[in-house]
């Protein structure tokens, strides 16, 4: 029987390889942060619809509110219908952009998580094999 080599760099390799799916846990650490864009986007646009409502008499106020109802202040300020039913309106299209995008935002994520996961262990695995290769 053969003596088995004592110069393997098995706790570099290692180490490496936890880099590697280290890396992953990053990534889901970025989806844990990036996955609440839709709901926080939609809640500032439903906020602003309030206040549109509370300033429905003030047409001072619905005009410093224009800004901030982006592509959604003509229809809102000026379209056809009551106030109320516009904004009921342009609340109605913010909730279905807002279940669009998270949709869209997920599946991103999920593939990003899924590529990324399978490349940092493709990875450390051929360097191992390598590494078995040499010694």
């Amino acid at each position: 029987m053969a003596p088995l080599p004592t110069s393997k760099p098995v706790g570099t390799l290692v180490g490496f390889l936890i880099c590697c799916f280290l890396v992953v846990g990053l990534s889901g650490l970025f989806a844990v942060f990036a996955l609440p864009i839709p709901l926080e986007r939609a809640a500032s646009r439903d906020a602003v619809l309030d206040d549109v409502l509370l300033a429905a008499d003030q047409p001072n106020a619905l005009a410093a509110l224009r800004p901030k109802l982006d592509t959604a202040a003509d229809a809102v300020l000026t379209g056809p219908g009551t106030l109320t039913e516009r904004v009921a309106k342009a609340r109605a299209a913010m909730h279905a952009q807002m279940a669009l995008e998270e949709g869209e935002f997920s599946r991103r994520m999920i593939w990003l998580i899924g590529m990324i996961t399978l490349c940092a262990g493709g990875f450390g695995a051929m360097l191992l094999v390598l590494a078995a290769r040499r010694t």
